[in-house]
């Protein structure tokens, strides 16, 4: 499958003073729905900022996206616009009101549902007003509808097809009824469906009141020009940067058919003249979980990887005409036709898309260069809340913040929104523990989780809680990065690994991973899982001793890995005044040693580090970071082949840039 944009050049018929104020004026009009949303939905999750809102012309392009939206989402909505185009035809009118969550027509998952107005000026439709959120749970056979075993998407939830729900101003009751009936929070589900409504009825309003002042012709020929504007602006920017082809590969941890041994998602770029072309159909097929993605997600981590190195070109249609996409056949990882199971797509392709993406432009823009971040990960824990009456369904739906790689010239991001979405806020604990069953004990920065360089990767978080007054619960999580933890670049090292614990530090201690569903738990069960932290950028021995000394003293560093890692020697004189001093002689021959032994590290005997991690003689830092070795974390059972492809990254994004002693 190959995802294009057709390039419609055109020439300006407006004069800049107006075409200055109808862009900024559409850009307005969409947050003017984000604000709505805000002050009108039902679900904690939209209330989050798990949303977003575009503003569509009558071809089915983005005009304008919002000011704080969900970089995956945005990539994806004018699929949806063309996808009612596509099912409705001549079959649409003013006062209708469409429905969608289709992965396979352009969307990303089921619980992401799109709420699409037509918008009519003089008997004429001129654009579309959508606004997309995620709603709490659409069915499926867990609570949340984020079931990792799932094989296909009829254990996911209930299917959207384009349908409409408001018929000529005329509500569909019953159509509205059939599709929250399916879920396990009608109500919350029918809350957000008519604040969604409501909120693209503010966007066509700030339309209709552009077309009064300036004209329907003029309204509609600005939607024009403003995409031809960034397409202007984004190919005059590609045509600075040399033609020539590279490529990069990043992986999920593994697919459960196959057993150990990681998924490659493999993506090549070629640049020429003012054209980018990604070509990902070298990419595995698709894994037998839910870790898949459609072609609409795949396409938006593209645009939204590339995006990122030009953050001061607007966002729209225009700019995914400068980029085409070959995504390969149906039936691979990350073009996942139907029925295959594509849920879990946000933690597997599409944040494995964006990285590559990233090492990619890094290598063009060095400047801009950044290493890999921590991954999207999701817990959900749902049952019967029984502090109500009903001992009604309850869903405890949560994302963590955690670190961004090390960057060329900075230390990377601190406990920082994911590469998913950035506009995504962390949920209250108050707001959390009044709507569920569950308390948060635990809200922390990970100590050493960054990734050591010469520019540290970000700080991840530990996060942990209690089940209490719950009947019927189980828990999932969607994840990845147990194994192949977030890479360093030019040298740096990998951060931490994801997963869940269960009731760690006691007899009933569980180690459950980063992919799992359905785990049965009780009133009681305490659960905590780390957000990884960003890779390192640069060889972690040529970090300044003080700038190691200063992470210590922040709580960034151990003292202990700061010798492990960085071969800085620190001395405790007072912990409690955070007083802490280097031995320069002694750092010195810690780091000349490092420099000579640390590339025979990465050939010992696999199987004998892990021995010795099942002894206790080593630590999961110390497997990952010193000898590559990627085990079990709960067991300590070798995974031999992802030991050897893990391997193989660190040699070529870290050993390869290591001076000699």
């Amino acid at each position: 499958m190959t995802a294009t944009i057709e390039r419609r050049a055109g020439e300006s018929h407006l004069d800049p003073v107006t075409f200055e104020v109808l862009k900024n004026a559409f850009t307005t009009s969409v947050d003017l729905m984000s604000a709505q949303i805000l002050r009108t939905c039902h679900s904690f999750v939209i209330y989050a900022r798990d949303f977003s809102c575009a503003l569509v012309d009558a071809k089915g392009n983005t005009v304008m996206q919002g000011s704080q939206d969900v970089a995956v989402h945005v990539g994806t909505l004018h699929f949806g616009a063309q996808a009612i185009l596509a099912r409705f035809r001549d079959d649409i009118h003013p006062g209708d009101i469409f429905g969608v969550n289709d992965p396979y027509s352009g969307g990303t998952h089921f619980n992401d549902v799109r709420i699409v107005r037509p918008i009519f000026a003089e008997g004429e439709l001129i654009a579309f007003a959508m606004s997309m959120g995620h709603w709490s749970d659409m069915g499926g056979t867990v609570p949340g509808s984020f079931d990792v075993n799932a094989r296909e998407h009829f254990g996911e939830g209930f299917r959207m097809v384009p349908v409409k729900l408001w018929d000529k101003g005329e509500f569909r009751e019953d159509v509205a009824e059939l599709i929250v009936a399916n879920t396990r929070a009608p109500a919350s589900n029918m809350g957000d469906m008519r604040a969604q409504a409501e909120a693209t009825g503010v966007c066509e309003r700030e339309i209709l009141r552009l077309t009064e002042k300036y004209g329907k012709d003029t309204v509609v020929s600005a939607f024009d020009e403003v995409q031809d504007y960034v397409e202007r602006l984004t190919r005059a920017r590609i045509t600075e940067l040399p033609d020539g082809e590279w490529e990069a590969v990043d992986y999920i941890d593994y697919d459960p058919a196959h057993g150990e041994g990681l998924v490659p998602v493999k993506v090549k770029m070629r640049i020429e003249g003012d054209q980018i072309h990604y070509d990902l159909s070298e990419s595995a097929p698709a894994v037998a979980s839910f870790l898949n993605s459609g072609f609409g997600a795949s396409f938006s981590g593209v645009v939204a990887g590339t995006k990122t190195f030009f953050p001061d070109i607007p966002l729209n249609s225009g700019f995914y005409r400068a980029i085409t996409c070959d995504l390969g056949p149906e039936g691979t990882v990350v073009n996942a036709g139907w029925p295959i199971a594509v849920t879990g797509f946000c933690s597997g392709p599409y944040e494995k898309i964006m990285s590559a993406i990233f090492e990619l432009w890094s290598g063009l823009m060095p400047e801009r260069a950044i290493a890999c971040s921590f991954n999207l990960e999701y817990l959900l824990i749902g049952g019967k809340d029984v502090r109500k009456d009903d001992g009604g369904y309850f869903m405890w739906y949560d994302w963590m913040v955690g670190g961004w790689g090390g960057r060329n010239g900075k230390d990377g991001a601190n406990c920082t929104s994911p590469l998913f979405g950035v506009g995504l806020a962390v949920q209250s604990f108050e707001g959390q523990e009044r709507l569920t069953p569950v308390v948060t004990d635990c809200h922390e920065i990970v100590t050493d989780s960054g990734g050591p360089g010469r520019y540290r990767g970000g700080c991840g978080v530990e996060k942990g809680g209690v089940l209490t007054a719950a009947e019927r619960s189980v828990m999932s999580y969607c994840c990845d990065r147990s194994r192949n933890v977030a890479w360093g670049v030019a040298g740096g090292l990998p951060s931490t690994p994801h997963g869940v614990w269960l009731n760690k530090g006691t007899d009933a201690e569980r180690y459950l991973g980063a992919v799992f569903s359905n785990v049965p738990v009780v009133e009681g069960d305490r659960f905590t899982r780390p957000s990884a932290g960003g890779g390192g950028y640069g060889d972690p021995l040529e970090r300044p001793a003080d700038e190691v000394l200063e992470d210590v003293i922040d709580g960034y560093v151990s003292v202990e890995r700061a010798l492990k890692d960085y071969g800085v020697v620190v001395s405790v004189v007072d912990a409690d005044t955070d007083d802490y001093a280097i031995d320069e002689d002694a750092t010195a021959a810690a780091r000349a040693g490092m420099r000579r032994d640390r590339l025979q590290w990465l050939d010992e005997d696999a199987e004998s580090i892990a021995q010795r991690y099942r002894a206790g003689e080593l630590n999961e830092l110390d497997l990952i970071r010193q000898y590559g070795v990627i085990v079990d974390w709960g067991t300590g059972e070798l995974f031999p082949k992802t030991t050897n492809q893990f391997r193989s990254m660190l040699r070529k994004r870290a050993a390869a840039y290591w001076t000699a002693a």
